[in-house]
């Protein structure tokens, strides 16, 4: 287990720690342009960074669902049969009413 912990924020914002231990290890050094932050710091920012990516996930997840379905209903709408149109956009919602 680590003896000493480093955390900080990297001269172009991005998020690092370096950990040392046993006992010739010597204490980590700060990078040239590096902010130290608290270990509660550093937790809380990498929180925010992974929340802003699964937001992100999200997002990418619903529109890729919205074009899913306007690519079934527009091949259904043509006449399509069903179990074509689900194949051929990946579509898995509720059926098209025509």
């Amino acid at each position: 287990m680590p003896d000493t912990t480093l955390y900080y924020r990297t001269a172009g914002g991005a998020l690092a720690s370096q950990a040392a231990s046993g006992e010739t290890a010597t204490a980590p050094e700060l990078p040239e342009g590096a902010t130290e932050l608290t270990q509660e710091e550093y937790e809380t920012a990498l929180a925010e960074i992974q929340a802003d990516r699964q937001d992100h996930a999200d997002d990418l997840v619903a529109a890729d669902e919205t074009n899913q379905s306007a690519d079934y209903q527009a091949l259904r709408a043509s006449g399509i049969p069903e179990a074509t149109a689900r194949r051929l956009t990946g579509y898995t919602g509720p059926a098209a009413e025509n």
